[in-house]
């Protein structure tokens, strides 16, 4: 999938060390935390069958991934999304771009009426990156995941309708 500034494709194996890298970044590590060893854990997470993994690539370069999972339960049908970027290029649009590119293909191609995203209530940058595309805060989830420094900290549950997308 080709966004204005990125291009998204399916996460593979190779992808693992440049992937793990940006993972291991301290301003990453933060929000995403993870393992001793991040690589097998970005390989398991491409083994996850609810999960779908997509590389984000800008300028021939791997920045960061995003990832989608589906609820499919005809009541409750929608998708979420997450992603993380190498800090080397935030700041740029190309969170938006990525998220704006994923958001019209689950909408478009996908049927769905309606998105999910859940950043850290603290994550301004990430809160306004998502606004960009529609997004809209639904509420505060109080206490909705522990911390690397083992307190927990509240998240902000977005969500987006389709005819909310901004194109």
């Amino acid at each position: 999938m080709r966004g204005d500034f990125v291009v998204l494709r399916p996460t593979g194996s190779e992808d693992a060390p440049a992937l793990a890298a940006i993972r291991a970044t301290p301003e990453v590590r933060a929000r995403w935390r993870g393992a001793e060893d991040l690589r097998a854990e970005v390989l398991a997470g491409l083994d996850d069958p609810d999960t779908r993994c997509l590389t984000v690539e800008y300028g021939h370069r791997i920045v960061g991934m995003i990832q989608w999972y589906a609820e499919e339960d005809a009541e409750y049908r929608h998708a979420g999304i997450d992603l993380f970027l190498d800090p080397a290029v935030h700041g740029r649009g190309l969170g938006t771009d990525a998220v704006r590119t994923l958001a019209r293909h689950l909408v478009d191609d996908h049927g769905f009426h309606r998105l999910v995203i859940d950043p850290a209530a603290d994550n301004a940058a990430a809160i306004r990156c998502y606004a960009k595309v529609g997004f809209r805060p639904v509420g505060v989830m109080r206490q909705y995941e522990r911390g690397a420094d083992g307190t927990w900290h509240d998240g902000l549950l977005m969500d987006l309708l389709a005819a909310e997308l901004v194109r």
